[in-house]
């Protein structure tokens, strides 16, 4: 029979296992909400509540490299004209290295003339200048510019894919990232034009479409000039091309501070949408991949944009761990 002393301490011990029991329940309590909580960032829209419907995304600013937002950022995905992005870079490049001018004349090939998907009108002999067909590629993303430029450095889309490929590696773009033509279409959607670079499909992740985005406008900044332009003029059929970015001044989607960059589609990539847009000394760069349709890149890049300007950003920075891009200018 227990004394009352041995009685006490059996109390003490059984109070203070109970004790230890709430807070273990009490820090499993925590840790179960902080990883609800990180999920949370990471799988849903930054602001708003609602949900993205989005196959990826990715956030970034611009100056430090820090990803503010991440949804399946180095998942491999079809680019669209997202890709002529590295098309502007290679054509800028030889630009400022001396071996093409805005004035040279280029001639339209046939292939330029077939090519599907948004164009600017070009005809099989058409002489155009470089200067106009780089606007009309950045601004209005007419395929048939891309290509009669890649054919003008490169001989062929083949070569010129070749430059694009190793400008890739030059940056830093992932292994996984690959270029197979200059306009972003689809193999399919050009495999039958002679002169086509058809053998492969681009693919690039969020995260480097992110950092090409970075590199081009950080190593030519002039080319915001242009994709800011709510439209260009085209010489050869006196025809005025509306911007497709929609976050522009006077567009419908216009967004304060936005001036770029670059929008794309296929029916095998959804829309996409590669946006920036600067507010003070802060410049933000997005990446947006297979929304649902034009209003949705637009709407979703919108709410990406909010994310970063916001206090909320920062927090949401903090708390997901982000990695850094930095853009070395090559």
């Amino acid at each position: 029979m227990m004394n009352i002393s041995e009685k006490l301490q059996m109390i003490e011990r059984r109070e203070k296992n109970r004790r230890n029991a709430l807070k273990l329940t009490a820090v499993l309590a925590i840790i179960a909400a902080i990883c609800l909580g990180f999920q949370t960032v990471k799988g849903s829209a930054p602001a708003g509540g609602a949900g993205m419907n989005l196959s990826a995304a990715i956030l970034i600013d611009a100056k430090s490299g820090e990803v503010l937002y991440q949804h399946n950022a180095d998942r491999p995905l079809p680019p669209a004209s997202m890709s002529k992005m590295m098309t502007e870079l290679v054509v800028l490049d030889h630009i400022y290295s001396g071996e093409l001018h805005w004035n040279d004349e280029v001639q339209a090939s046939a292939y330029a003339e077939a090519i599907p998907g948004s164009r600017m009108g070009l005809a099989n002999g058409d002489k155009v200048l470089v200067r106009e067909l780089f606007e009309a590629m950045t601004v209005y993303s007419a395929n048939d510019a891309a290509v009669a430029l890649a054919e003008k450095i490169g001989g062929t889309e083949e070569d010129f894919v070749a430059k694009m490929n190793e400008r890739a590696r030059r940056i830093g773009l992932s292994k996984t990232a690959v270029f197979g033509n200059a306009s972003g279409l689809s193999k399919e959607d050009i495999a039958n034009i002679p002169g086509a670079a058809s053998e492969r499909d681009t693919l690039l992740s969020a995260r480097d479409t992110a950092k090409l985005a970075g590199h081009l406008i950080g190593k030519y900044p002039e080319v915001l000039e242009v994709s800011s332009r709510s439209s260009v003029k085209v010489s050869t059929s006196k025809r005025t091309l509306a911007a497709t970015n929609w976050m522009l001044a006077d567009q419908p989607f216009a967004y304060p501070g936005s001036d770029g960059l670059k929008t794309g589609y296929t029916p095998n990539a959804g829309y996409c949408f590669t946006g920036t847009v600067k507010r003070g000394e802060q410049r933000l760069i997005s990446v947006v991949m297979g929304a649902s349709s034009k209003e949705a890149r637009f709407s979703e890049t919108a709410k990406l944009y909010q994310l970063g300007f916001s206090r909320q950003g920062s927090r949401i920075a903090q708390s997901i761990n982000p990695m850094n891009i930095h853009f070395d200018v090559i």
